[in-house]
């Protein structure tokens, strides 16, 4: 609880204790006017002032004004008839104790975005000739060596050159597993450091790092507004100007024809209290806000609530296989040698050096299993042949590394193999020495993940992916998706996702790594970027970022979206039909000011509690 927080809370307690004790007073006249007015004033002065405020700026039609005009006029009404002035104050009263719970509400809400502030970096520390300096992260520029210590926050993205340690990523991906970096380890701002001392060459300015990146689309996200967000302010921009005409009809025509201008001016009183479209204009909204700040706290960054309302209406998901099912990074499965000079080690041995001076993703794969480069051979006459292979001498032996095609042209008998995957064939001196399987491995909670968006209510779940038919229908298999699409170019994915959009039912969500599937992304209802961490590329190109490699976060944010638009629709249709319900009763004289109350702040506390359900994110 803020200390403004704190101090209305105070002085509705104060109004109310006084209101109470005022009941156990007997006086009448100016003196009991003067008394009423004191609670009034302390609770109501600020809606006072909004309304004059309102109406000196020629906005007047706002909650603030029907408030003002139904109390003054319940007072007016006191003084004529010598009444009861605590209707008037209840009425202020109960409106300011909503507005109390609106407040804490949204304090509960912003306190998950405030969290994920905490990784903007106050400063940046450079090492200078008296030691280590701390400057605005703002005047670092690209190439600069900048220090982290322990317990401080990585300011700017960079590579480590010194140092190993351990970093907390959780306020990035809502993840409290703890990531090891060392010399050369890529690492990105908004990250603790928290055990060694750590020297990061910088890469980025701090405007385009990775926490000003995701900040920038934080702060960003509650100016994009949802339909129903929409449809609320149009509705209220009507509706309360309409109330208002009303309520003065039914106070002057009924008068006129029937006489009895008393009972009129207090129908006429209780149809505004009534009508107050406080419950739809808080509830809604917070609703929302409340929504993209409990994702937020789990690592999924929704950029506004429009895309929220989209995502809750998604039916089919259309999913990228590299980076998004799998891990992305190729790794050796097996070696098989056909040769019987060759045996596995030798083979990776020449297969791996051979693949040194490739900049291929297959490359790093084969150096990762054989990485001792200072051995007692001699590598000369490196020679890429693009869509074919590699090729170099190895201690005066010709060795060539690529696929089937490659084999052909040098003349070796290749040989195919069981296993499903990348295979690369090795030949020495133009005879076939054997192969090594490359594979990209399924992500351990990819399966899960399939799972879990069919139990969320997801439709439709296709796979694109560049990759052969056999390993596309093998992946497929094993996560147990039945529509998948191979061999495609990346204009071929657009063509499919096309195809997929023209004849899905509902909204279509595309997941990918939103660096090579940009297009298609865009192409898409919702674009959610998968493992997005230090991605520029997804972050720009994506409605919904996923800040980590887990898939299992897809149907998180499907399900958070479901359960806000959920609370969002009970929230107008509760609303509206309470607040008509009053009204017509209101009017017919049926309904007095305590039910008008009620249909009032009644409904805007309940709404408001509703909303506060958002905060607990389904299981």
């Amino acid at each position: 609880m803020n200390a403004k927080q704190r101090r209305n809370l105070i002085r509705i307690l104060i109004a109310a204790v006084l209101l109470i004790g005022l009941n156990f007073v007997e006086i009448s006249g100016v003196g009991k006017f003067l008394l009423y007015l004191v609670p009034y004033l302390i609770v109501g002065y600020d809606i006072l002032l909004k309304a004059f405020h309102g109406i000196k700026n020629f906005r007047a039609f706002d909650e603030s004004l029907l408030m003002t005009i139904a109390t003054v006029g319940a007072f007016a009404l006191a003084i004529y008839e010598d009444g009861d002035y605590t209707e008037a104050i209840a009425v202020m009263l109960f409106y300011q104790i909503g507005e109390w719970f609106q407040s804490y509400a949204i304090g509960r809400s912003r306190k998950n975005i405030s969290e994920l502030m905490d990784i903007r970096p106050d400063y940046a520390n450079v090492e200078t000739d008296d030691g280590l300096e701390q400057v605005d992260p703002d005047d670092v520029e690209v190439g600069t060596l900048i220090i982290v210590q322990p317990g401080e926050k990585i300011p700017i993205d960079g590579i480590v050159e010194e140092g190993n340690s351990t970093l907390n990523t959780v306020a990035l991906t809502g993840e409290s597993l703890p990531r090891e970096v060392s010399i050369g380890a890529e690492v990105i701002s908004g990250c603790i450091n928290l055990n060694g001392v750590l020297k990061i060459r910088t890469t980025k300015e701090f405007g385009e790092s990775t926490a000003s990146k995701i900040l920038e689309l934080v702060e960003d996200a509650s100016s994009r507004k949802s339909k129903s967000e929409d449809f609320i302010a149009k509705f209220a921009r009507i509706y309360t100007p309409a109330v208002v005409i009303c309520a003065g009809a039914l106070a002057i025509i009924p008068s006129i024809i029937f006489g009895d201008w008393e009972t009129w001016i207090y129908r006429a009183l209780i149809f505004l209290v009534i009508s107050c479209p406080c419950a739809l204009v808080i509830s809604i909204p917070l609703s929302f806000f409340a929504g993209i700040g409990g994702a937020s706290r789990e690592g999924i960054l929704i950029k506004g609530s429009n895309f929220l309302e989209t995502l809750s209406k998604v039916k089919t998901v259309v999913m990228d296989k590299t980076g998004t099912l799998t891990r992305g990074s190729f790794e050796v499965d097996a070696v098989h040698s056909k040769n019987l000079n060759f045996d596995e080690e030798k083979l990776l041995h020449l297969a791996a050096h051979v693949e040194r001076y490739s900049t291929h993703p297959i490359a790093n794969s084969l150096r990762k299993v054989y990485p001792n480069e200072r051995d007692d051979c001699t590598v000369e006459e490196v020679e890429e042949i693009a869509g074919r292979g590699i090729r170099a001498k190895i201690n005066g032996q010709v060795v060539s590394v690529g696929n089937e095609k490659f084999m052909d042209e040098v003349g070796a008998k290749w040989k195919s193999c069981y296993k499903v995957g990348t295979i690369i064939h090795v030949a020495v001196n133009g005879d076939y020495a054997g192969h090594v399987v490359i594979s990209d491995a399924i992500k351990p909670y990819a399966k899960k993940a399939v799972v879990d968006m069919k139990n969320a209510g997801v439709e439709n779940i296709f796979m694109l992916t560049g990759d052969t038919e056999k390993i596309a229908s093998k992946v497929a298999g094993e996560l147990d998706i039945k529509n998948y699409r191979s061999e495609l170019l990346p204009a071929d994915k657009v063509t499919e996702f096309e195809k997929i959009l023209a004849t899905s039912n509902g909204k279509v969500a595309f997941v990918g790594d939103g660096i090579n599937d940009a297009p298609v992304l865009s192409r898409a209802d919702v674009g959610i970027a998968m493992g997005a961490l230090g991605s520029d590329a997804a972050i720009e190109a994506a409605d919904v970022v996923l800040m980590d490699d887990d898939p299992r976060k897809i149907s998180r944010a499907i399900k958070i979206s479901r359960k806000c638009l959920g609370i969002v629709k009970q929230n107008i249709f509760f609303a509206i039909g309470v607040k008509f319900l009053c009204l017509i009763l209101g009017a017919m004289g049926l309904a007095n000011m305590w039910a008008a109350i009620f249909a009032d702040v009644g409904v805007m506390i309940l709404a408001v509690l509703n909303a506060i359900r958002v905060l607990v994110l389904p299981k």
